[in-house]
């Protein structure tokens, strides 16, 4: 279903980073598990009020407990924009973890970064 440019990367680097379980936040869905078969879908949460944020990021919080995450103790590293992430931290959401994208520039310094890292360590 994710076959963008900018999505393979991150799912490359993800992997090098050999986390316990990776999930793709997606703005139908909210949290996913990659091995969940989907039907294609055009929604982002790019075009969403921020109330609309706030109530999809709340879904995902749910989500995230009832998979057993710890929000509090368990370290994540959040590989999306931030209208993606900015309402799942804080003292009632995620408070462990690192934005590696952050501060990157564009999508093509976001790219041309997740190259560098993953340069040696998977095919993209």
């Amino acid at each position: 279903m994710y076959v963008s440019a900018l999505f393979k990367k991150s799912w490359a680097y993800a992997r090098m980073l050999k986390p316990d379980k990776i999930y793709i936040l997606s703005a139908k869905h909210h949290l996913l598990d990659p091995e969940e078969k989907i039907a294609p879908y055009n929604l982002t949460l790019n075009n969403l009020s921020a109330a609309q944020r706030k109530e999809w990021a709340q879904v995902v919080l749910s989500q995230m407990k009832a998979a057993g995450l710890d929000l509090k103790r368990d370290k994540f590293i959040i590989l999306a924009g931030k209208n993606y992430y900015r309402y799942l931290l804080g003292k009632d959401g995620i408070q462990r973890y690192s934005l590696p994208l952050q501060g990157k520039g564009g999508i093509g310094c976001i790219l041309h970064f997740l190259t560098e890292q993953t340069r040696n360590n998977y095919e993209i």
